[in-house]
């Protein structure tokens, strides 16, 4: 049975009816507006940086009550250079497909029936360009409040692993060789991201799972969503990192070969994804995308995609112990 919601002063509750927003100065939606526990401040989620998609479970307080140093809001040149997109490429002009991806499209189909391999879809971005902006202002917060750089690609660092030392043949039972078509597909994504369009994610943070991601529009069942980033190292020189986005690259029968990436000081927004926990039954059910594997070019590179249709809202999460089976998640929510 529902309780009878306490008599509230008439004058207590005026208190909070003329609350404006400190950011944007607007008190307009006001059913947007939070209230630190602390200061009593009013801030819209979508003015706050990173943006808050959904009220907080809860206590919350603000930036300045916390004591973390507030993030700056980056203006679109400032997101232009901090994701590389080329100036040429901005606009509505999409990648021109290769004549042999032409050729491919164009031919019929064989009498003989046969099954069919499932494509990597690459991604559709939002067709808002003020909403791709703002889908990537939470990305650049993230990154800036973790001290990262963004990287797009593997890094190869002085110090750590060469890229010599990445080869698919020293793959305990080899890697999967990335096909023609799918390959294809990460070019055309790559050359999407160039051109400033990347699927529609937001960075969110969560007071209990830290940095997470979400779906800000839908994402179709087998859609490349983005590549594992970060530095190459030796796992042998990571044993003892207490960085909990690791992700395996190489596994070599001699253990001093195998190679993992390390998104600490540089990556892209797969380094925020959730992982899933193992350990509880509707942990499996969270699952919405996977890492794959691939070999490119005879080096290994890992995939991120999705495993079902992705709802707009809806977090993403994949398996963290999807090869070793040695990653602790049974504190994972």
């Amino acid at each position: 049975m529902a309780k009878t919601a306490p008599v509230v002063d008439q004058e207590q509750d005026d208190s909070y009816g003329d609350v404006t927003c400190e950011k944007c100065g607007s008190g307009e939606r006001d059913e947007e507006i939070l209230l630190c526990d602390k200061c009593d401040k009013g801030f819209h989620m979508q003015c706050l940086r990173p943006i808050m998609v959904r009220v907080p479970v809860g206590r919350w307080v603000c930036v300045d009550c916390s004591g973390q140093r507030p993030v700056k809001c980056l203006s679109q040149r400032k997101i232009m250079h901090f994701f590389r997109i080329e100036k040429t490429m901005v606009g509505t002009d999409k990648p021109e497909l290769s004549q042999e991806t032409i050729k491919h499209k164009r031919r019929s189909r064989p009498l003989t029936m046969k099954k069919r391999r499932r494509r990597l879809l690459p991604f559709v971005p939002s067709k808002d360009p003020l909403q791709r902006a703002a889908q990537l202002r939470t990305l650049a917060s993230a990154l800036t409040i973790l001290k990262m750089k963004y990287s797009n690609d593997l890094t190869y660092v002085p110090g750590m692993a060469p890229r010599s030392a990445n080869q698919s043949m020293l793959e305990i039972g080899g890697v999967q060789v990335l096909s023609k078509e799918d390959f294809e597909t990460l070019e055309q994504c790559r050359a999407m991201h160039r051109q400033g369009e990347y699927p529609p994610l937001v960075v969110v943070e969560d007071q209990f799972q830290g940095f997470t991601v979400e779906a800000d529009g839908p994402i179709k069942d087998f859609t490349l969503i983005a590549e594992y980033t970060g530095d190459v190292d030796y796992l042998k020189n990571r044993e003892k990192d207490d960085c909990d986005s690791i992700m395996t690259l190489l596994l070599s029968e001699d253990p001093s070969k195998s190679l993992v990436i390390c998104p600490d000081k540089c990556g892209n927004i797969s380094r925020f994804i959730s992982g899933i926990n193992n350990h509880n039954r509707f942990g499996k059910k969270k699952q919405n995308c996977k890492c794959v594997r691939y070999s490119i070019n005879g080096e290994v590179r890992v995939l991120l995609v999705a495993t079902r249709d992705i709802s707009k809202g809806e977090r993403l999460y994949y398996d963290y112990n999807g090869y070793e089976h040695e990653y602790p998640t049974h504190h994972f929510l």
